[in-house]
């Protein structure tokens, strides 16, 4: 089912002011204390601050964020007919088909929206990460469509075995860097290369906004091998896996 532009939509639904519980606060990983805009600032745009801790049910959508989206969106509807079958339901289940956006993903829809709130402060420049390159794929839109210099880090193991999203980054315009470790969270290795105020990260998830400090998500190998047997069995098993495996439980990817 193709949808008319008319179902573009207008204003952003806000889930947050629906739930009976709202969520705990992000906390400040030097601290240990909820997270302020003052500690946000620096990174992100005020008015994503603001659309955080909003209660409002619906957030307007601005009209220059909608031209763009308007290249792909709406995005084609489809009926589960099966899914509908086997959940013997009387209901009608429908989902969108996400890949007719240039990136190929739904995260321009978010990356659009991020780049065009910090061109309005002034920022001329978007440093983020990436693991298999669609976040970056996405923002590297974003930015060319809206006149802004992008860096991407890339993950290296991503950065050598997907080749043709380096390409699609680097053709609208992004630099891309391999992050030299898979050990190290990136947003380390960004708050040390881009420290610049024309700089801004740019994040389509608190998980990312959590590691901007530099924190380690998990122990390095020397850390988590407490004896030197305990290093070679897992080396072993891993080595018994087949390659796809390992790449598949990195959590950067």
């Amino acid at each position: 089912m193709l949808l008319p532009e008319s179902a573009l939509p207008e204003r952003w639904y806000n889930i947050a002011a629906d739930m009976p519980n709202r969520p705990q606060p992000v906390l400040h990983p030097g601290t240990g204390q909820p997270v302020g805009p003052d500690d946000l600032a620096p990174l992100f745009p005020m008015e994503l601050i603001l659309q955080e801790v909003s209660e409002a049910p619906e957030i307007p959508i601005p009209e220059p964020v909608r031209e763009i989206l308007r290249l792909w969106r709406p995005t084609p509807l489809f009926r589960a007919h099966r899914l509908e079958q086997a959940l013997g339901t009387k209901s009608r289940i429908f989902y969108k088909y996400e890949g007719v956006s240039p990136a190929g993903s739904h995260k321009p829809n978010t990356a659009v929206a991020q780049a065009y709130y910090s061109k309005q402060e002034g920022r001329e420049r978007l440093a983020t990460e990436t693991g298999a390159g669609q976040w970056g794929s996405a923002l590297a839109l974003a930015c060319r469509l809206l006149g802004l210099e992008c860096k991407v880090y890339m993950v290296k193991v991503s950065y050598h075995q997907k080749p043709y999203r380096r390409s699609m980054m680097e053709t609208w315009g992004a630099s891309v860097v391999a992050s030299p470790s898979e050990e190290t969270q990136a947003g380390r290795t960004i708050l040390e290369a881009d420290p610049d105020s024309q700089g801004a990260w740019a994040s389509p998830s608190p998980k990312r906004s959590r590691t901007l400090r530099g924190e380690r998500t998990r122990p390095t190998r020397s850390e988590a091998c407490s004896t030197t047997s305990s290093c070679t069995r897992r080396s072993s098993a891993r080595r018994r896996w087949p390659r796809w495996s390992s790449r598949a439980r990195s959590p950067m990817s």
